[in-house]
Parts: structure tokens; C-alpha cells; sequence
């Protein structure tokens, strides 16, 4: 069943056949060493979803947050610090596009406080931004600890301002979203260089990046 009338042959189906099918593509390669046909295939797995957005009359801030997340994952596929630092800058970017989109067109802190669900799992969120900062501060250079420490209040500012919209696919994207950051902040940083877990957290690294930012995308679509 597709996700847009038409059938296979219609522009909304066809490009998000597409996305999936570069996202399936990467997927084979996502712990193999960095190749130029991988940084492609990644790139426009989600450079796809942004046209998708745009295709179906989506937020602008939504092509927006999209777009420079394609940038981030080209950055991302490459090798180097310096790749990796605008890599980080190209998705703090989508996320403060994600953040003013959510207040847009969410229901604000009230949401949160009204909704005890919504306002316990924003407190978690929080907790676990904590947790994490603590743990990457004591294993990353000085020169990365404030990009790393600002990058980690954006995607919290993110999945907390998710939880103020009235959209469960938005909320589990943005969860999923933010647990793929978590195994790539800990396949970076937190394991040891030899370790026999860094070839399946990849994989899982990019199931559940691509995953978010698909159901991010489809259920603002049709919020």
C-alpha cells in the first residue's frame, strides 16, 4: 500500500520508492570505509525526502530541516574531523529548523503540562541529554566539547518540542531520531577503537536515523 493516491507511477509514491530504496542501498554499505558511491546513495536517501516535502505541499521548514540533513550525511560519510565538524554543524541546523517548525505548529510547554505522559518523557529526555553530556565530555577533545555540548541541547530542543504536536508518527520519528544519535555519539566516542560492537551499531545507526526522519516526514505530511 502506498502512501500517496496514484499507485507506484505517481511522483509522490515514485520519490518515496526511491528514498527507501537508497536507504535499503546504504544500508549494505554503512560500516564499510568511507567510498564516494556510499556518500552518494546516503545523501539521497534523505536529499529524496526533502523533495518529497516539498512535492506534497510540506512546511518549508520541514524541506528545510531535510535538506540540511542530506548535507550532514554527506559530510558525514567522509573522512576527517573537518567533515565531521560540519557534519555537526549541517544537522544542528536541521534541528533548530525542526525546533521552530514544532512551535509552529505545536501546541506549546502547555501541551507538556497538561499531558503528564508528554511531561514525564520530556523530564527523561532531559535526564538522558544530561547523562550523555556527561559521559562525552570526559572522552572528547577540549576543541569538541562546546559544538558537542550546543549539538546535544539542539536535539533535545527538538524531541522535546516533537512531543507538544498532537502527531504520534512525528513523536516516535524524533525519538528514533535521537536514539540514532545516541549509538553514534557511542560508536564515536564511548567504545573502545577495537571493538567488536561498532559494525552492527552502524547499521543501527543509520535504521534508525533514516527511520526518524521518515516518519518525521510522512506524519507532518498529513498532520
Amino acid at each position: 500500500m502506498m502512501p500517496f493516491e496514484g499507485g507506484v507511477e505517481s511522483p509522490g509514491n515514485a520519490t518515496f520508492i526511491f528514498s527507501c530504496g537508497a536507504a535499503l542501498l546504504y544500508g549494505t554499505m554503512a560500516a564499510a570505509p568511507p567510498r564516494f558511491v556510499a556518500s552518494v546513495v546516503k545523501t539521497l536517501a534523505v536529499a529524496l525526502l526533502a523533495v518529497l516535502a516539498g512535492m506534497q505541499h510540506g512546511h518549508w521548514l520541514l524541506v528545510l530541516a531535510l535538506a540540511l540533513s542530506a548535507a550532514g550525511d554527506l559530510f558525514l560519510s567522509r573522512p576527517g574531523e573537518k567533515a565531521f565538524l560540519a557534519g555537526l554543524a549541517s544537522f544542528l541546523a536541521a534541528h533548530v529548523a525542526y525546533i521552530a517548525l514544532f512551535a509552529t505548529i505545536g501546541g506549546g510547554v502547555a501541551v507538556l503540562l497538561d499531558a503528564p505522559w508528554r511531561g514525564a518523557l520530556a523530564a527523561v529526555l532531559v535526564v538522558y541529554g544530561l547523562i550523555m553530556l556527561v559521559l562525552l565530555w570526559r572522552r572528547i577533545g577540549p576543541e569538541l566539547r562546546i559544538p558537542v555540548a550546543v549539538y546535544i541541547v539542539a536535539i533535545l530542543g527538538m524531541g522535546v518540542s516533537a512531543l507538544t504536536l498532537d502527531a504520534p508518527l512525528v513523536i516516535l520519528g524524533a525519538l528514533l531520531f535521537m536514539a540514532s544519535d545516541t549509538l553514534l555519539a557511542t560508536e564515536k566516542f564511548l567504545l573502545p577503537a577495537i571493538s567488536r560492537q561498532r559494525d552492527w551499531m552502524r547499521y543501527a545507526v543509520w535504521a534508525t536515523y533514516y527511520l526518524g526522519q521518515l516518519a518525521i516526514t510522512l506524519g507532518l505530511i498529513s498532520f
